[in-house]
């Protein structure tokens, strides 16, 4: 089932809180259709074959499929990955970050999504497959179906790379007759309409179209770096390899171009691919690559193939680091185009709806914060801050600059879980300070999460928090107990 759902914005124009009625008389839960079937048929093994029928819609209204990863081998968001993949990790209080990949598949009438899965994906799995089983509203059908990576016989192991991945379900994948094959990156938080992207690759007659930030030009993502010309057609790529002995992949074209007036641009990692062409990639001319962004792409590009570039000039963060996804939560509460709008009614984001009980505040002091469903807040100040489903905040506790990312348990009272001493939530009389506290982490009373000593850099997991970039991020389920300074 799928539904849209916001967190209440706290105006900061406001004396008291206010909800933004402007918001929420807007955003109601759309009646959307649910297929009612049980989760455990929308996770496939990408060894099952044959595949059970599902209700996608006709192949005559939709001639594109989308293929999502959700996860990778080497999270650069850790400890937050420690037990849930990227795409997994909840942002902004209502959401997780693979929800703004799918919602632009949805807002783009791109209606066969595939979701390739691995690494710590029990928790991503979950939410696609009860999120986005079935959906029909708003004039369009979508679907998304999970596969799940497989340790078949054939001794090649697990998924080596997205394009091992891409190679192995395309048995599935081919199953519907569509024309391209659009290759998202699943942690990625950005708005983007791609019916746009896949106008321009067919009037281009391209082989390949790669989407390309022009916001980001000094950035270096990990994605590579394209030189085009004016007509956009891919001169030259240019990838910095850390993990490998060698510095750079370098491939510049085969083909002859008359305008070669280069500029420079970062790849997004977003590829729109024609079936033939993905077909013959990795099944002739590169079996045994395991990567597109460092062989198959380069690869296509060093065989002449035509390869162009879609400028894309909005907001775009890739979740490089925990400072990044610091960065998009504070600005998830700002009332300024800053960053993504998690408020956008044309081009909505959706989630899994969760059945909880409205947030309780009392006698709080909250200003330039995004609050979600089910919190239980006390009297307490906050100030620009994301507290997410279930948080349970205690009397006298000052939160600023700070993600608070809730809890899965919903309780009232002292907030006392049986057996615990110190309960789930933060404790009374406790400050936190430019800080990401993760999933049912249990604050003592008196607790001081401020960086005290302005560190940089520090790993101290094995007393549940470590240091990134200046942010403490206090690890999920952690303890800490009551008086303690970090």
């Amino acid at each position: 089932m799928l539904q849209l759902s916001l967190p209440f914005l706290v105006s900061p124009q406001a004396k008291r809180p206010v909800i933004r009625s402007d918001f929420i008389h807007e955003k109601r839960p759309l009646n959307l259709h649910c297929l009612q079937l049980p989760p455990s048929l929308f996770i496939s093994n990408s060894q099952q074959h044959p595949y059970p029928t599902l209700p996608f819609p006709s192949p005559a209204t939709q001639s594109v499929a989308a293929i999502v990863f959700g996860d990778g081998s080497e999270s650069r968001l850790y400890p937050l990955t420690k037990r849930r993949s990227e795409g997994a990790i909840p942002i902004a209080a209502n959401y997780r970050l693979i929800d703004a990949v799918v919602s632009n598949c949805i807002n783009s009438n791109i209606n066969r999504i595939y979701a390739l899965t691995q690494f710590n994906s029990t928790c991503l799995n979950s939410h696609l497959s009860r999120a986005y089983s079935g959906i029909e509203g708003l004039g369009h059908e979508a679907y998304v179906q999970v596969i799940a990576a497989y340790q078949g016989g054939d001794d090649k192991g697990w998924f080596q790379g997205n394009a091992d991945a891409v190679r192995r379900c395309l048995w599935l994948l081919e199953e519907y007759p569509v024309s391209e094959f659009l290759v998202l990156p699943g942690n990625h938080l950005y708005r983007m309409d791609y019916q746009k992207l896949i106008n321009a690759h067919r009037k281009s007659k391209a082989d390949i179209t790669i989407a390309v930030s022009s916001a980001s030009r000094n950035h270096d993502p990990g994605f590579g770096f394209l030189q085009v010309n004016s007509k956009n057609q891919v001169l030259e790529f240019r990838l910095r390899l850390e993990e490998k002995p060698i510095d750079f992949v370098s491939v510049k074209s085969s083909t002859n171009f008359s305008d070669i007036a280069p500029n420079g641009f970062p790849s997004m990692g977003i590829y729109l691919i024609n079936r033939q062409t993905i077909k013959g990639l990795l099944e002739e001319h590169f079996p045994t690559a395991n990567d597109f962004r460092s062989e198959v792409i380069p690869g296509a590009i060093s065989k002449g193939m035509k390869v162009q570039a879609y400028v894309f000039g909005g907001y775009w963060e890739d979740m490089k680091s925990i400072e990044a996804f610091y960065q998009a939560n504070m600005q998830s509460t700002k009332n300024a185009n800053l960053g993504y709008n998690f408020h956008n009614i044309e081009s909505p984001l959706y989630t899994l709806p969760r059945r909880l009980p409205p947030t309780l505040i009392t006698d709080a002091v909250i200003t330039d914060s995004v609050i979600g469903g089910g919190c239980i807040i006390n009297r307490c100040k906050i100030k620009g801050a994301v507290i997410g489903m279930g948080a349970k905040i205690g009397e006298g506790v000052i939160i600023e600059d700070s993600v608070i990312i809730g809890s899965d348990v919903y309780i009232r009272g002292d907030f006392q879980r049986s057996g615990m001493d110190i309960p789930v939530g933060i404790g009374k009389e406790t400050q936190i300070r430019n800080a990401i506290i993760d999933k049912n982490a249990r604050i003592g009373k008196s607790v001081m999460i401020i960086n005290k000593d302005h560190v940089q850099e520090g790993d101290r997991e094995a007393d549940g928090y470590v240091i990134r970039g200046g942010i403490v991020v206090v690890t999920r389920d952690a303890v800490i107990p009551d008086g303690s300074v970090l």
